[in-house]
């Protein structure tokens, strides 16, 4: 199954259902951290803890269009 990262640089889904999937890892008994859940890296970690949404948006824009 693919995580977010994977489905939103797929184009399959909105940004905005990180939502979603931090809900589902909230009311999980998943052991692996929220960005391991995610499928973010070490930097689009970062970015979302530092700056917040806006910051890994743009992030993952980028690694969307090839930049």
């Amino acid at each position: 199954m693919a995580n977010y990262r994977e489905r939103f640089l797929a184009g399959e889904i909105e940004f905005e259902a990180i939502d979603d999937y931090v809900e589902e890892w909230n009311n999980s008994d998943d052991p692996r951290t929220l960005a391991r859940f995610l499928g973010l890296c070490a930097d689009e970690e970062d970015a979302w803890i530092d700056s917040g949404d806006d910051a890994l948006y743009e992030l993952l824009i980028q690694r969307k269009e090839g930049k």
